[in-house]
């Protein structure tokens, strides 16, 4: 039953029609969808100049959400004028904005000393700041003028609010990035821009004249603080979840290119339920949440899965499960009218707060994405839910009901040391089985049960994993994390040591003896296309200077030959205190001690440097899901032809589960490029020293620095590459994964 006040409209509900109220219900709709298409736009934009290193894009999300809270603010104390005042100042606000049209980002670039987090808000703001601001008002100040202009309860237009984010998110990288050029995405944003002011201009002219309705009369008293607290802690734990989610799964789950699309979709799709005037589905989530939550908190801790669609599946759901539940305790906690922009502004404090714990707390002071569980247990004790079984909610209702949970307790920590084998209790399947089972049915029946709900949630997060990560975390040098991934130091197979992001590897290296600690393994074996190419380097380039693009473990320093001077490039710091730590990997240690670091985008620290700087030049940075577009564009490989002496080699490392990206490589051969691919797979003897299937383009702007690698390889082993018909290439300006991903992988 919902807590919230009968609401007595302003004007009588006659006041306005049908179609009267539908302009309201466009006019927030379309705002919504202007305000979620921006963002992945401005970003795109963004990425030639200021690079894809995670700093950059925090930076960016901590603007949207100081933009977002500020406009939310803005609304709240446009509230205390007389609704055509309102209307005025608005008006006036959006008129200033549209000043600033076409939207787009001003002409600056950053110096090489620039500090991101400094310099990428400045950007930004600068650019984009007041139209953005502008916008994000528009979602409680027009429910407010809603309300005052008689149309009853203005909640459920929040509903169509985030369902037209929801459009507005899926629809940029689906369709807007596909068809049009960044230049024609800034002149249709900016027509949006100014329908939208037109449809603002029309809901004002519904709002009253009299100054008497500008603060509606309150049916309930102001909120207190701890109602506006609750409100505050009720939408940080949803916005955390969306980013901890998005993190684990591609993390440790599955790492697919557009994935963060899912996670943010389907939180903004439970505003909508959640807010709808029919309740039937929030109610339902409501009740299946706590099911849910347990079988979220099963794959918590999970390293790797022989079914990451099902884990992926039940990790969406669960999200989606949880945060409709923790939206709808907010819409029935809803304030009067009067009070909706304060209602507002606090769900936004919450919203941001979420988000700064993901994006920068949590980074700096975890090994791991600790946040996650820790966001999980945080819903386990806000959902309220009732008991499922009528003998649970006698005793979680009666006078027995502390001893009960005392007992509960106990039982969880016995099945967790069984289903463990802590304590020195022999390991076994069938005792792991028996207390997962255990722990199961005891989370079933402790809902109704907060502290047990709690409980229980932790039990079977440790039970699935969660001791082993404390272990990992507990031994200095195992986990590491920084802005850039989560790394960790594991044994790997066939007597090796692995240097792993989630289920992405990053270097292997063979132990034993010191010859097996020089030995190319995974990508860079001996007869892989950038092992085939290093063996030809020294006839092709007496003397050799090479650079390398991503260092990973450093096993590539190992294919380096006497006489070579070698340069690496590497955009998170962790990584190559990694890589020097001899304790870890012996790459560099053994072969290139001495090799300088060069920390920073690829592309930007590369343009900083002199030209014909390199004779070799290997970009390897497209071996996971997270595809670096402005290191693949035709910009870019101005870029790479400026850094190489005339007749240099270009290497590109394009191995990837999800992704074709040969016809991005294969446009390079309609801008003067020579190109050549490698695709590798190991023999039984190679792969037991631990080299995988890679494939490597080779290109050159001379046609006879190719033929030369064509002669030093054996018949085949080097293959033509060519574009792809209708395939014109990625630029700066225009570029889309969408055409490139394997359906059927």
């Amino acid at each position: 039953m919902s807590t919230h006040p009968s609401i007595i409209p302003l004007a009588p509900p006659a006041a306005l029609t049908v179609g009267q109220r539908t302009w309201f219900l466009i006019t927030v709709f379309a705002s919504a969808f202007l305000l979620f298409l921006v963002q992945p736009m401005i970003a795109r934009m963004a990425l030639p100049r200021v690079g894809g290193a995670p700093s950059v894009w925090n930076s960016a999300m901590l603007v949207y959400q100081a933009l977002l809270l500020a406009g939310y603010a803005y609304a709240h104390l446009l509230g205390r004028l007389a609704p055509r005042r309102q209307a005025i100042v608005h008006l006036a606000l959006l008129a200033a904005a549209a000043l600033t049209l076409p939207i787009a980002l001003i002409d600056a670039t950053p110096s090489a000393t620039a500090n991101s987090f400094l310099w990428v808000p400045w950007l930004l703001v600068v650019s984009i700041g007041l139209l953005f601001f502008a916008v994000s008002a528009q979602a409680p100040l027009l429910q407010r003028w809603y309300a005052l202009s008689g149309c009853g309860d203005p909640y459920p237009l929040y509903a169509a609010s985030n369902f037209g984010s929801f459009l507005g998110l899926l629809a940029y990288p689906l369709i807007v990035e596909p068809l049009f050029p960044v230049a024609a995405q800034s002149y249709g944003w900016s027509a949006g821009f100014v329908a939208v002011a037109l449809l603002v201009a029309g809901c004002a002219t519904r709002l009253p004249a009299g100054a008497a309705a500008a603060t509606p009369t309150a049916t309930t008293p102001a909120p207190s603080r701890r109602q506006v607290g609750r409100w505050i802690w009720l939408a940080a734990i949803p916005s955390g979840l969306i980013m901890s989610t998005t993190l684990h799964l591609t993390t440790d789950i599955v790492a697919m290119p557009l994935l963060w699309v899912l996670p943010l979709g389907l939180y903004l799709l439970s505003f909508s339920v959640a807010f709808a005037a029919d309740r039937r589905a929030a109610d339902f989530a409501r009740r299946i949440a706590p099911l849910a939550l347990l079988a979220v908190a099963c794959g918590v801790c999970t390293d790797s899965t022989p079914y990451p669609l099902v884990m992926l599946a039940v990790a969406l759901g669960g999200l989606f499960t949880i945060s409709t539940a923790l939206h709808s305790a907010l819409y029935e906690r809803r304030p009067d009218p009067a009070q909706l922009t304060r209602f507002y502004l606090a769900m936004s404090v919450g919203g941001a707060l979420g988000g700064l714990f993901c994006a920068l707390v949590a980074p700096l002071v975890f090994d791991w994405t600790y946040e996650h569980p820790l966001l999980i247990l945080a819903a386990a004790a806000s959902l309220a839910a009732a008991a499922p079984f009528e003998i649970t909610a006698r005793l979680w209702g009666g006078t027995q009901r502390a001893r009960a949970t005392g007992v509960g307790v106990i039982a969880l920590l016995l099945l967790l040391v069984v289903g463990t084998g802590s304590l020195g209790l022999a390991p076994s399947k069938l005792a792991e089985f028996a207390g997962l089972f255990g722990l199961i049915v005891l989370g079933v029946a402790a809902i109704g049960n907060r502290l047990l709900m709690v409980a229980a949630t932790a039990a079977l997060m440790l039970a699935t994993g969660g001791v082993e990560k404390l272990r990992l975390s507990a031994e200095p040098g195992l986990m590491t994390r920084s802005f850039f991934g989560i790394y960790s130091i594991r044994v790997g197979p066939n007597a090796s040591r692995m240097l792993a992001h989630g289920t992405t590897s990053h270097g292997v290296e063979n132990l034993g003896s010191a010859t097996r600690e020089r030995m190319e393994t995974s990508y860079y074996a001996p007869r892989s296309g950038v092992g085939l190419a290093m063996a030809a380097v020294p006839a092709l380039f007496p003397s050799a200077r090479v650079g390398i693009v991503g260092l990973g473990a450093g096993t590539l320093a190992c294919a380096s030959r006497p006489g070579q001077t070698w340069r690496f490039y590497e955009i998170d710091p962790l990584i190559v205190a990694i890589a020097r730590d001899r304790r870890l990997f012996r790459f560099l240690d053994r072969c290139q001690p001495r090799a300088p670091m060069i920390v920073g985008d690829a592309r930007l620290t590369l343009g900083r440097e002199p030209a014909n700087s390199a004779d070799v030049l290997v970009i390897d940075a497209f071996s996971s899901d997270s595809v670096p577009m402005h290191l693949l564009t035709r910009e870019a490989f101005a870029g790479y032809r400026r850094h190489l002496a005339p007749g240099g080699l270009l290497l590109v490392h394009i191995s990837n589960r999800f992704l074709d990206l040969r016809p991005v490589i294969g446009a390079a051969t309609g801008w003067g490029w020579t190109a050549r691919s490698r695709l590798y797979f190991p023999t039984t003897r190679e792969t037991h020293d631990n080299a995988t299937p890679s494939l490597w383009i080779a290109l050159s702007p001379s046609r006879a620095t190719i033929a030369a690698l064509d002669r030093r390889a054996k018949p085949g082993e080097w293959q033509p590459l060519r574009g792809k018909p209708g395939f014109t290439g990625w630029t700066d300006d225009h570029s889309t994964i969408l055409p490139l991903i394997k359906w059927g992988s």
